[in-house]
């Protein structure tokens, strides 16, 4: 027997991710010896799980892409963590995109409770491993790539690529402080998955000029594309994000390169929470009363949101400030997802009005609608 058999299996008794919960020795030892074209192994995948039992806050996934063919060569376990992480999407179902950014409704919040706006996603680009496993040059190329498509981009997307290798800690700090960059590599979800090998080399930092929208480079995943505003109008956000992300997309094309993707998984991203739109649309809201109340827990499920304290997963939150975003990203379009935020986001704010009155929202959260029937 290879020495990738039961003797290697790892020892999850104490794991609490999605991983954790679908792999089984006999399924370990049938993908033991599997490679990918490009070299990925099923240890690979999974050393991030492996080496973090759990979170205090989410239910992690555990595992992570090291390259486009991960997700079918290893199919056995793959598909039934995307089929938990996502509420029930099977190997047959069909990922649909919209772009179309005139169809968001009541885009516009009120001022007094929405402080700030956002929408991002990833992209990979087709032929390079991804940054669990990725080499230096293929890191290196990935860089080149994204800056050649940026440099052409004119108008309200003019801007200029600023690699980390070249930046202060007290710049870096700077960034990472106004919500514009990614944090260094602390945490043992990108440390462990390697995701961290080699920092700050060939990472960094695009923005236009008007710093409304960004790309992360060679973070998680090859590119994360965000458009962001501190005030209260998602309309124009998610407006400026499909452009730009479409001129961009564009640009990549007319050089010759493909993004990840296909009709059932949508965009291929490294960690499998991603896939599908990869998008995540947010704002900081500020509810002290609903946040407190009894049926938070509630509004969120049935509207299908997922909460974060205004720094982060990680972060609790403060002031009664919180980051209330969709917790899906596969199986609904980009459209969807937004509105999903936005009608949320409404129904949040009409209900801490009432707690400020003194009156009851428990008719209001008895009579939404369930999205997740």
């Amino acid at each position: 027997m290879s020495l990738q058999g039961c003797d290697n299996f790892p020892d999850l008794e104490k794991h609490n991710n999605h991983m954790a919960h679908v792999l089984t020795p006999d399924m370990y030892n049938k993908m033991a010896d599997r490679k990918t074209k490009l070299g990925t192994t099923i240890d690979q995948i999974i050393q991030t799980g492996v080496d973090n039992p759990g979170h205090p806050f989410i239910m992690t996934v555990g595992a992570v892409a090291c390259d486009e063919e991960s997700y079918e060569t290893f199919k056995e376990m793959m598909d039934p963590i995307i089929e938990r992480r996502h509420k029930g999407y099977k190997p047959t179902d069909v990922h649909k995109t919209d772009l179309d950014h005139s169809k968001l409704k009541n885009g516009i919040f009120d001022p007094k409770y929405v402080l700030s706006s956002r929408v991002r996603t990833g992209r990979s680009i087709r032929g390079y491993r991804l940054p669990p496993t990725c080499n230096r040059a293929e890191r290196r190329a990935v860089e080149k790539i994204i800056n050649q498509g940026l440099d052409t981009l004119g108008g309200a997307f003019k801007g200029k690529y600023y690699p980390l290798s070249k930046m202060t800690d007290a710049e870096q700090d700077q960034l990472i402080n106004d919500h514009f960059l990614f944090d260094k590599p602390v945490s043992p979800l990108l440390t462990c998955a390697g995701m961290a090998r080699d920092w700050p080399d060939a990472r960094g930092i695009w923005h236009n000029d008007n710093k409304n929208f960004l790309v992360w480079v060679n973070e998680e995943d090859h590119m994360r594309i965000i458009s962001m505003q501190k005030d209260h109008n998602m309309q124009e956000v998610f407006a400026r994000w499909c452009e730009g992300l479409t001129k961009f997309e564009n640009a990549l094309k007319e050089n010759g390169h493909e993004i990840m993707w296909n009709e059932h998984l949508g965009y291929v991203l490294t960690c499998p929470s991603n896939l599908g739109t990869g998008v995540r649309a947010g704002v900081h809201i500020k509810i002290p009363l609903v946040s407190e109340h009894k049926l938070f827990a509630t509004i969120l499920k049935k509207m299908r949101l997922q909460k974060r304290g205004a720094g982060g997963v990680d972060c609790e939150a403060k002031g009664g400030i919180f980051d209330i975003s969709n917790d899906d990203r596969l199986g609904f379009s980009e459209v969807e997802l937004v509105q999903m935020v936005v009608d949320g986001v409404h129904f949040l704010t009409e209900c801490e009005k009432k707690l400020e009155k003194g009156e009851s929202i428990e008719d209001d959260v008895a009579n939404l609608k369930d999205l997740t029937k």
